[in-house]
């Protein structure tokens, strides 16, 4: 094997070594549920949020506005920090767009 094809096949393996780290934390950020836009049924799939929580979080968002932070559930009727530490891995708020 010549220089240049072993430097081919080390970056091809760098480039697979990359891949391969960085699939666990990919999933992770693409596992999360968006509660800015997430459904009634999403929002029931996480632990603690049944039919009556996640109807308020969808109620809030459509009368109050966007979510600006994961936080920002507690001002949800019913919702407190106790709610929200076991799920804060698994939810996320996107960006709020200004016109």
């Amino acid at each position: 094997m010549n220089g240049l094809n072993m430097r081919v096949l080390l970056a091809m393996g760098a480039c697979l070594f990359v891949v391969l780290m960085a699939g666990p934390a990919l999933a992770q950020t693409t596992d999360r549920i968006d509660i800015n836009t997430a459904s009634v049924e999403e929002l029931m799939g996480l632990k603690g949020i049944g039919k009556t929580y996640a109807e308020r979080i969808v109620s809030h968002r459509e009368n109050v506005g966007p979510f600006t932070a994961v936080d920002d559930l507690i001002q949800v009727k019913g919702i407190g920090a106790k709610t929200i530490e076991p799920i804060r891995d698994r939810i996320m708020v996107s960006p709020v767009r200004t016109p």
